[in-house]
């Protein structure tokens, strides 16, 4: 008979691999991916290094399932500030505020997200999650095409466009305020030219 887990073992199990998890966030946020070995995260959930492998069969494994973990959060707020303002052209604008916002309060942890360094399992999960938040902008794009309050345009394009805009633009600030820099202009820079590329004019245009 094959041995199955009390529900007791199963939920030390679980209580176990969420301890690692956090411990891998705060290794994250503090340190980037460079800091976030397995001996790392082990010593900071205070467990044994090999007691890890019972939750992640490797590194790579871990990595992903943090990645995973981080930036469901970030997909999350950024789709609630895109469904709050009822005009489309102002949601996609909130969207791009409050991911530009959300970085530079965090920038070494937005920096390990966007542009860090990391395996081909942790680069996949970025086009994953750049098509998430593509996808956010662009449900409201193509409401706001239907009802006549955008110009004409392609959804999609557009929001991939803005997803690969705003994180090549944020790469520079978040560099520079990991090292203690400025980056606090960057998100209103990032609604104007959001609203901009929508075909919606800007207070500051002439």
């Amino acid at each position: 008979m094959p041995y199955r887990r009390t529900p007791a073992v199963q939920a030390r199990m679980d209580d176990r691999r969420h301890a690692l998890l956090d411990a891998a966030r705060a290794l994250l946020a503090d340190e980037g991916y460079g800091g976030c070995t397995v001996a790392a995260v082990a010593a900071r959930a205070g467990i044994a290094t090999g007691s890890v492998y019972r939750h992640f069969p490797s590194k790579s494994v871990l990595a992903v399932e943090l990645f995973r973990s981080v930036v469901t959060a970030e997909v999350d707020a950024v789709s609630a500030a895109a469904r709050r303002p009822d005009d489309p052209a102002a949601g996609v604008a909130a969207a791009a505020e409050t991911f530009a916002r959300r970085a530079l309060a965090r920038p070494r942890l937005a920096y390990a997200l966007l542009a860090e360094p990391v395996d081909t399992a942790v680069e996949t999960e970025r086009l994953v999650f750049r098509r998430a938040f593509r996808d956010v902008l662009a449900a409201r794009i193509a409401e706001g095409t239907a009802a006549g309050r955008l110009p004409r345009q392609d959804p999609l394009l557009t929001a991939a466009g803005l997803v690969g805009a705003c994180a090549e633009a944020l790469i520079g600030p978040l560099s520079g305020a990991v090292a203690g820099g400025a980056g606090a202009d960057t998100p209103a820079h990032l609604v104007a030219f959001t609203l901009r590329a929508l075909g919606v004019p800007h207070a500051d245009d002439p």
